[in-house]
C-alpha cells in the first residue's frame, strides 16, 4: 500500500485536514504534514479548546487555529482526533452535528474502538492508529487499521500522512492496535529502561555521568545501525559479540539465571492485557 505519485501529492495538497487537539501528538502531526509539503498551511485546521494552547499554536503559524466548534468542521476532508481518551464523550457530543459521512475520521485516541467512534459520531469512514513518542522527531512507529467503509485510496493517503512521522504498518484486525500499544507504543520506555540500567552500571564502574550517557547512547545507536544495515538476526549478532568463556557470555549467564528474557516477555504481555482492559472501558 506504499503508493505515491504526483497526482496523489496534489490530492494531499488540496485536502483540508482538521486536527482536534493541539497537544504533543496533534502538534507533531501538523508540523510533519507541513514539513513534508504534502499539505498546505491554508488547508491545515486545528481545534484546541485551551485558550493558552490555542494562542501558542497561532504563534507557530502552522494553520488556522480555532477555540470553538463551528461550520468549518464540515469543510474538512480528514478529521484527526488527537485528544485524551477521557475527553471523548464531551468531544463527540459537540462535534457530531458537524460530521458528514464522506469525511474520514482518523483517531489516535488510545483504547477508543472504531465501533464507539462510529456510533457516537454517526459515521462509517474511520481509521484508528497508534503512533509512538519518536513520531515527534520523524522516527515514529505507527500501526493502524480501518473500518470497511474506508476506500483504498483513502487508506493510502492516510498512510502517507502517517509516514511523515516515521513508518507505519496496516493491520486488518483492530485487536492488533492493542498489541502495537504493548510493543511500539510502550516500547520506547522499555528501551529507556535498559539504557538507564546501562548508564547506572557505567557510573558505578567509575565513568562520569556524561561519559556513561555517551557510552550507552553510542552503543545503542551502533547496535541498531548494524542491525538495520545487515540481514542478520538479533541472536546471530549476540553470537558474534559473544565468545566462549568471555565477558558477554558471563553477562548472559547471569541474565539466564534470572530468566530475564521470559520475564520481559511476561512484562510486555502485561502491557497488552492492560491495553485490552482500557479498550473495554470506552
Amino acid at each position: 500500500m506504499h503508493i505515491y505519485s504526483e497526482k496523489l501529492h496534489l490530492q494531499f495538497y488540496y485536502m483540508k485536514i482538521l486536527i482536534i487537539g493541539g497537544g504533543n501528538m496533534g502538534l507533531t502531526f501538523a508540523k510533519s504534514f507541513l514539513k513534508t509539503h504534502i499539505v498546505s498551511k491554508e488547508n491545515m485546521l486545528i481545534l484546541e479548546k485551551s485558550p493558552e494552547k490555542a494562542d501558542a499554536l497561532r504563534k507557530l503559524d502552522i494553520g488556522t487555529v480555532y477555540g470553538k466548534t463551528g461550520d468549518y468542521i464540515t469543510t474538512a476532508d480528514l478529521i484527526i482526533l488527537a485528544v485524551k481518551p477521557q475527553d471523548t464523550s464531551a468531544l463527540f457530543s459537540i462535534i457530531e452535528p458537524y460530521i458528514d459521512e464522506q469525511q474520514v475520521i482518523l483517531s489516535i485516541m488510545a483504547g477508543v474502538k472504531i465501533e464507539t467512534i462510529a456510533s457516537q459520531l454517526g459515521t462509517k469512514k474511520i481509521i484508528r492508529a497508534m503512533p509512538n513518542l519518536p513520531a515527534q522527531i520523524g522516527a515514529g512507529m505507527t500501526v493502524f487499521t480501518s473500518s470497511e467503509a474506508v476506500t483504498r485510496i483513502e487508506l493510502v493517503m492516510v498512510q502517507n500522512l502517517l509516514n511523515s512521522t516515521g513508518k507505519s504498518i496496516y493491520k486488518e484486525s483492530e485487536d492488533m492496535i492493542d498489541a502495537s500499544t504493548a510493543i511500539s507504543g510502550s516500547g520506547p520506555a522499555y528501551v529507556f529502561f535498559f539504557m538507564q540500567s546501562l548508564i547506572e552500571s557505567a557510573k558505578e564502574m567509575g565513568f562520569s555521568q556524561s561519559e556513561s550517557e555517551l557510552l550507552t547512547f553510542q552503543t545503542f545507536r551502533g547496535a541498531v545501525e548494524l542491525y538495520n544495515k545487515n540481514e542478520i538476526s538479533c541472536q546471530d549478532w549476540i553470537n558474534r559479540v559473544s565468545s566462549r568463556g568471555g565477558t558477554t557470555e558471563a553477562a548472559f549467564n547471569k541474565l539466564n539465571d534470572f530468566e530475564i528474557s521470559n520475564n520481559f516477555k511476561l512484562a510486555v504481555n502485561q502491557a497488552l492485557l492492560r491495553a485490552k482492559e482500557l479498550s473495554k472501558l470506552d
